[in-house]
């Protein structure tokens, strides 16, 4: 089972929506714990993986080693990518 660490830049995202949606966010997240490899997807160029949930993303770094997923982002779809 993998541990799930969110950056505080994740968590003020999450705070910032709704309660209903940041609870989905966090559910999808919290369920891929595990097997994240089977949920995340590779970003194309990159190291860091992303997570589809509905309009929104969440991007991460899994550390398959130490069994860690780290929730660097969450965003919307349309601007997520933009900002990396």
């Amino acid at each position: 089972m993998y541990k799930v660490i969110f950056d505080p830049e994740a968590i003020e995202f999450l705070e910032k929506l709704e309660k209903i949606i940041a609870k989905r966010i966090y559910d999808k997240i919290s369920s891929t714990k595990p097997i994240p490899y089977h949920f995340w997807e590779r970003l194309t160029g990159r190291k860091d993986f992303k997570l589809r949930i509905g309009d929104y993303r969440a991007i991460a770094d899994i550390n398959y080693n130490s069994k860690t997923i780290e929730v660097t982002r969450i965003g919307h779809r349309k601007n997520i990518y933009k900002k990396m």
